[in-house]
């Protein structure tokens, strides 16, 4: 169960209710390095700062996708779902919201509140696919619902029902959505926060719904924090990308993000000392630095000079804003940030 913020801000997220839909921001590309052995714990001193972003950054739980016809499509926590884009990945703009006239099916699990969480943004078959939360604070009475629109502009999203639902009396949460295409072509929904811990499921490609009934557990700790699942495939392995530890308090956040990897997209995933992630295991990949504080919900991606980080982080102010990093990839195949 989450926390309450120490200190109110329209910027402090999904779990709270937002007054304003927020924004998004980028980096600009940075010389690469080549892939060296390194340290088997990084200290958070030596992580590096976000790159270069302008234009509308301030956001929660962002989203990528690359557009067919180039530039990104960001999307957010925000009332309706907040919609970003950024032609170069470094200057970024508004563009409205998914839901400009509010999505009335999720007021079972909103209480009404307009505030739509932790969205996760696909393209395939000429179409967008949104996969978002809808719940209230430290509850898990929540459903992930999903959208498709074949331009991705606000207001033509179309609502495609109700995917994964949690009740009070299940032992997870039905939050924090993320999509992936596994090497055989089907697809996979990996969700989840805190309870007994993250979940996956696998989706009917036809629909964007649930294809059966199995629910496959790949990550836990026992029930301490962990939420925000990010699955990307690389040189033969599914790495599993976790948010450990608290969002949401501002400056006083301490989310860091943690990964494990497994030849099998439903697991079992283990870190970089063997650990299973089920047993609570993860190898941190970047916490909070300097007045970057609790980097977390990252999304990662490959782009043409980079694979890339991005998550949101809070600015001493306790301003929610977003970060972007290239993702490299040390002798081992383990990844860190520069």
């Amino acid at each position: 169960m989450k926390e309450n913020p120490l200190t109110p801000s329209p910027f402090l997220s999904r779990r709270r209710m937002l007054g304003a839909a927020l924004a998004t921001g980028s980096l600009a590309a940075v010389p690469g390095i080549a892939d060296v052995a390194l340290p088997r714990h990084a200290a958070a001193a030596d992580y590096p700062g976000p790159g270069l972003v302008t234009g509308d950054v301030r956001v929660h739980d962002p989203s990528f996708v690359k557009r067919p016809n180039g530039g990104y499509l960001v999307a957010h926590t925000a009332h309706g779902v907040g919609l970003k884009t950024s032609t170069d990945r470094t200057a970024f703009s508004n563009a409205g919201v998914v839901f400009p006239s509010g999505a009335p099916w999720t007021t079972p699990y909103t209480g009404g509140d307009r505030n739509l969480w932790a969205p996760h943004l696909s393209y395939a078959n000429g179409r967008y696919y949104l996969y978002y939360s809808a719940s209230t604070f430290g509850s898990n009475r929540s459903a992930i619902f999903l959208a498709t629109s074949t331009s991705g502009n606000s207001g033509t999203w179309n609502n495609e029902g109700l995917v994964v639902e949690s009740f009070t009396s299940d032992d997870f949460n039905a939050i924090d959505p993320h999509l992936q295409v596994d090497t055989q072509g089907r697809w996979w929904l990996a969700f989840g926060s805190f309870w007994s811990g993250l979940k996956m499921v696998r989706i009917d490609p036809a629909t964007g719904r649930r294809y059966d009934g199995t629910l496959h557990s790949i990550a836990g700790r026992g029930g301490d924090a962990i939420e925000a699942p990010t699955i990307f495939y690389r040189g033969g392995r599914y790495y599993l990308f976790v948010s450990f530890d608290t969002c949401c308090q501002g400056a006083a956040s301490t989310y860091r993000i943690m990964v494990g990897r497994s030849s099998s997209i439903t697991g079992p995933y283990v870190d970089r000392n063997g650990t299973a992630m089920l047993a609570g295991g993860g190898t941190e990949v970047l916490s909070g630095h300097g007045s970057i504080h609790g980097p977390g919900h990252q999304d990662v991606f490959a782009d043409t000079d980079s694979d890339i980080l991005a998550y949101h982080y809070y600015d001493d102010n306790g301003t929610a804003l977003l970060g972007l990093n290239w993702l490299g990839w040390d002798s081992s195949g383990w990844p860190y940030v520069h």
